[in-house]
């Protein structure tokens, strides 16, 4: 049987007006700002007037590590945002928006597949309505005053070979890693060494997803450290006055993204920091917003549960009092294979004992995610070439974990193929037995922070920082940084460090080759192993398959 593909089934969709999906939330035509007839943003003043109302459920979809089979945890939030309206349950979906990095670099499309998608795809793919270029240009603003007050005298004193403010650009650009900047002479500035970033990197972006409103914006902004003087003394952002300017660029990018699902359901699309290098999850305001207008929000944070789920509870519950009812772990037969050793080219023929092999990474995510005091529901995401004796091996292997899989059927069948899945997750959430607390004090040190995400999440025996790291360590927190919540920027291919070393590892340790200190969002990253925080396009990248067709759509993107 011939399957459409994503781009074909999303064409094919019966979309509504953004006036009625907003109806269905009680948003009135007002508050939306329209861009064009299937997107809009909600109004600040409409979020304002709704602080008062009691919270939703909020269900977090997170997954095992990720491998080339692919897990569809975009998908599966889709498809159960999708199930719970279907059974009756007034419910909205949060995802991040997309990178154009990924989407021209390995990656592809961030927007569900099958009939579990969130529309319109191509927009939300590419420009969308333009949050991510507002974020470069408020953090290249920052980047241009920073070198333009060095020219003008430097009354700050800013010593030119400690500016940590690095540039960004969003798009996967191995060239721009390390480069130097004001070559050319007197009139172009005093060269100094730089680098940019991927813009889902930047600090402006992890801001704009942790702040509650534009006060808290610019107050983050301002925060920022950017650079520092001859006696190490922190230059911060306000100091460079660039604090309000950022923020007017800011303005409309801070509102959160309305659109829909496939079957017309109600969809908050904001924000976009990665889960490897960044803190992984969609906007504070897009979900407590949802929060505010639905009975069960869906979100979910990036990656495996070990780098998005550890950053959702750690860092954006912590820092904006969110208490998440359930998880959902998403899981499929074919990566549960790779995960036991079998090939890409060989993961069709039925496999039950690579399918065991590969479900101590599974057991791993479950014993983790428990320990935030969190029920966990697995979501086996079907894959047509599942058998039953396959699917029944994760069922048996997750009972035995003390939780539950359920087989969701919603890349086929839309929402009539997750509405098991939705019917036990509802339960769950209503039977409020989460007893949601992050797994480190805010008051514990921030070497030890780091060792306790290495220890407990990720198994290793230790985290190895040198001196130099210790110390810088030290000297945050006797400026006052050390109640923040660390975010360690790892691979996402493993609980180790090294990609390719699958399953559910032990004896291994995690090597922290650099610090940085993000003041304004709120916490410090801890850079491990190779990881980059400006990819590279690989040998044969996406881009060289898409164009557009004879009749102006887009091919190609997915």
């Amino acid at each position: 049987m011939a399957y459409k593909t994503d781009i074909q089934i999303a064409r094919e969709a019966n979309k509504k007006p953004i006036q009625e999906i907003g109806a269905k939330l009680g948003i009135g035509s007002d508050d939306l700002l329209p861009y064009g007839h299937d997107k809009a943003k909600v109004s600040q003043d409409f979020i304002n007037s709704v602080q008062d109302r009691e919270d939703g459920k909020l269900i977090l979809v997170t997954a095992i590590n990720p491998t080339p089979a692919g897990e569809g945890k975009t998908t599966t939030t889709v498809g159960l945002g999708d199930g719970l309206n279907r059974i009756g349950k007034n419910a909205a979906v949060c995802i991040r928006e997309a990178s154009l990095g990924p989407n021209f670099g390995m990656k592809g499309g961030a927007a569900g597949g099958g009939y579990a998608q969130i529309i319109p795809m191509e927009e939300m793919n590419l420009h969308f309505t333009g949050d991510f270029h507002a974020i470069t240009s408020a953090h290249s603003l920052l980047s241009a005053m920073i070198d333009n007050h060095i020219y003008w005298g430097n009354a700050l004193e800013i010593d030119t070979r400690r500016v940590v403010w690095r540039r960004v650009v969003d798009m996967n650009d191995r060239a721009l890693r390390q480069i130097t900047a004001s070559l050319g002479g007197v009139s172009n500035g005093f060269p100094r060494e730089a680098g940019f970033d991927i813009t889902v990197a930047s600090e402006v972006m992890a801001i704009l997803c942790l702040a509650k409103d534009l006060q808290d914006l610019q107050k983050r902004l301002g925060d920022m450290i950017v650079a520092y003087r001859r006696d190490r003394t922190p230059v911060y952002a306000r100091d460079i006055k660039a604090d309000g300017a950022m923020t007017v660029l800011l303005k409309d990018a801070m509102q959160p993204n309305l659109v829909q699902t496939l079957e017309n359901n109600p969809a908050f699309v904001h924000g976009g920091p990665f889960a490897n290098i960044a803190h992984g999850c969609n906007s504070v305001i897009a979900t407590t917003t949802a929060l505010k207008l639905a009975d069960y929000v869906v979100t979910e944070a990036g990656f495996g549960a070990d780098l998005g789920a550890e950053k959702f509870m750690n860092i954006k519950c912590r820092k904006a009092g969110l208490s998440p009812s359930v998880v959902v772990c998403v899981a499929t037969v074919r990566a549960m294979k790779m995960n036991g050793g079998v090939a890409k080219a060989d993961l069709g023929p039925e496999n039950v004992e690579a399918v065991q092999a590969g479900c101590p990474n599974l057991g791993r995510h479950i014993e983790n995610l428990k320990s935030f005091g969190v029920p966990v529901v697995v979501a086996i995401n079907h894959f047509v070439t599942d058998t039953d004796a396959e699917v029944q091996a994760i069922k048996d292997f997750v009972a035995e974990q003390g939780a539950e899989a359920i087989l969701s059927r919603h890349w086929e069948l839309g929402s009539e193929g997750s509405a098991d899945l939705a019917t036990r997750v509802a339960q769950i959430a209503d039977a409020d037995t989460a007893n949601f607390a992050p797994i480190y004090p805010d008051e514990m040190s921030l070497f030890d922070k780091i060792q306790t995400i290495c220890k407990r999440i990720y198994r290793a025996d230790e985290a190895l920082m040198d001196q130099k790291i210790r110390d810088q360590l030290k000297q945050w927190e006797e400026q006052g940084y050390g109640d923040l919540p660390v975010c360690m920027a790892k691979t996402q291919y493993s609980f180790s460090t090294d990609p390719s070393l699958r399953g559910a590892p032990t004896g291994h340790s995690v090597p922290v080759r650099e610090v940085r200190l993000s003041a304004g969002a709120g916490f410090v990253v801890a850079v491990c192993g190779e990881i980059m925080t400006m990819p590279g396009l690989p040998r044969v990248p996406s881009a060289e398959n898409i164009m557009l067709n004879d009749k102006g759509e887009v091919e190609g993107l997915f």
